[in-house]
């Protein structure tokens, strides 16, 4: 065993005095709770020491300082080795499913449209390999259903966007970044821009206010929506439920008129996305389910929920909205509208 470094490195990681109190404490007999509160750590951090930490030589899982100590600082070393790095079978699924590689009955390759690497640019929308691609989520979710043995076939879908994106982890492709479905060189970083005024919006109906149950998706009925933008501001409605993933399309028809007259500024909302159509149709779907599964909906700051306070009335949910440019507060409903717009691309209408 290579010598210890028993001073930590930070507040922020358990020092070899603290795992000495939690291996006397555990030898006591003590519950994780209780340790914690004696260390003056988190429980969860406490039950992840015990778990990943513990020394295993004898065949049993029995917390010993030392070689909690020595765990930590081997698994702390920097730099490391990136999986998709060391793992060529690991890096070979991973890049067939992103590159959308697909076969014939005979097991013939058929290749994709070749989209030319061009610096910031991937060439025309269409054009691009995402439309027979893997997105890296379900990549790493179904690893688990083809491997179910084998733990050297994991990773996160994180973990394949940093080997595409980040510079010194890239044991991907670059090019591979076409075959996303943003189709984006470079990630764009999550920045908030100042809040720009909508006179519908209030503090209480602000995301901020939305209950803590929530966020930890333990309790249904929760819900995230948007629309989808197709061919000649043609639109369809999305709602997809937080904890189940169970997802309802709104049916947004053109309203009477529409193409048979010059499009007037502030006019009626001919396409058929305006506010009331877009409140009648939330409230057709919505009240077909149980009220138990309609708490709460958040969308966007689009100005198509404009009479969100009526249709609070009409159906008893709770709705609230995102900060300005936060698409991620309603990660649930952006990643399944990336997988509907497989099947329902831009250029073709939604009505």
């Amino acid at each position: 065993m290579s010598p210890l470094s028993l001073v930590p490195v930070s507040g922020r990681y358990l020092s070899f005095a603290e795992r000495e109190e939690i291996a006397l404490l555990k030898a006591q007999g003590k519950g994780v709770r209780e340790i914690a509160r004696a260390v003056g750590r988190d429980a969860s951090t406490i039950s992840r020491e015990l778990r990943r930490n513990a020394a295993t030589r004898g065949g049993r899982l029995d917390y010993r300082a030392l070689a909690a100590q020595w765990h930590a600082e081997r698994r702390g070393r920097r730099p490391k080795v990136a999986k998709l790095a060391a793992n060529q079978r690991l890096r070979d699924y991973v890049q067939d499913r992103l590159a959308g590689t697909i076969t014939d009955g005979e097991g013939r390759p058929i290749p994709g449209p070749n989209v030319p690497w061009k610096g910031r640019r991937h060439g025309r929308r269409a054009d691009r390999r995402w439309g027979t691609a893997w997105s890296p989520e379900q990549i790493s979710r179904r690893l688990r259903l083809d491997f179910p043995d084998d733990e050297s076939m994991r990773i996160s879908h994180e973990a394949i966007y940093q080997s595409l994106y980040v510079q010194g982890r890239g044991a991907l492709r670059r090019e591979l970044t076409a075959c996303l479905r943003t189709g984006r060189a470079l990630r764009v970083p999550q920045a908030r821009t100042r809040r720009r005024g909508k006179n519908f919006l209030s503090r209480e109906v602000m995301i901020s206010q939305r209950p803590a149950e929530v966020t930890d998706r333990a309790m249904p009925g929760h819900w995230e929506g948007d629309l989808i933008i197709g061919l000649e501001r043609s639109a369809i409605g999305t709602l997809v439920e937080r904890s189940t993933r169970f997802t309802m399309l709104l049916h947004l028809p053109r309203m009477e008129g529409h193409g048979q007259q010059p499009r007037v500024k502030n006019g009626p909302p001919l396409a058929g996305h305006g506010a009331q159509a877009v409140r009648d149709a939330i409230a057709e779907q919505i009240t077909t389910l149980p009220e138990q599964l309609r708490r709460s909906l958040t969308w966007d700051q689009g100005a198509e929920m404009a009479q969100h306070v009526q249709l609070r009335l009409d159906t008893g949910i709770e709705v609230y909205f995102c900060d300005p440019h936060s698409p991620w507060q309603r990660g649930t409903n952006e990643n399944t509208n990336g997988l509907l717009r497989q099947y329902f691309p831009k250029d073709i209408p939604r009505a």
